[in-house]
């Protein structure tokens, strides 16, 4: 195993208010894009996919119930994927796990003409993008 270069993400660990809807709609996603469960307790989860790991933890500590992501702090997560069809499978699937599509009048390209991306939100507030570059190549 090579270690990862200085400055490579390790994890980003995101502060939820139902771990059970953070796992049913962030569980699908993570598992569709090949993430792996391994680490499971009573107020979290994390997914793993290569060296960085995502975690999903119900605090105690929390102090709002829905995340706002236009406020400071995380706007979204942006994910690569395979191609233009798994951009259109997964956003297709994704209202069967919490999620709503974002922005359906410039679907699949509210990031621009040359970004072929579904922008979701969950439940919760939170926001993922799922992008397939035009002419980029993506490595599964």
């Amino acid at each position: 195993m090579t270690r990862p270069a200085g400055g490579a993400l390790h994890h980003v660990e995101i502060w939820v208010p139902d771990l059970g809807r953070a796992v049913a709609s962030f569980g699908w996603l993570l598992d569709a894009l090949g993430y792996t469960l391994f680490q499971s307790w009573d107020n979290g989860r994390g997914w793993q996919l290569g060296d960085t790991y995502l975690v999903f933890e119900q605090s105690p500590a929390l102090t709002a119930d829905r995340h706002e992501r236009c406020r400071p702090g995380l706007n979204h997560l942006a994910f690569h994927v395979a191609d233009r069809d798994t951009v259109e499978s997964l956003a297709a699937e994704a209202a069967e796990h919490g999620w709503r599509l974002m922005f359906p009048d410039r679907h699949p390209h509210a990031g621009g003409e040359q970004h072929y991306a579904a922008y979701l939100e969950n439940t919760d507030g939170f926001e993922v993008e799922l992008v397939a570059i035009e002419g980029e190549p993506v490595e599964n």
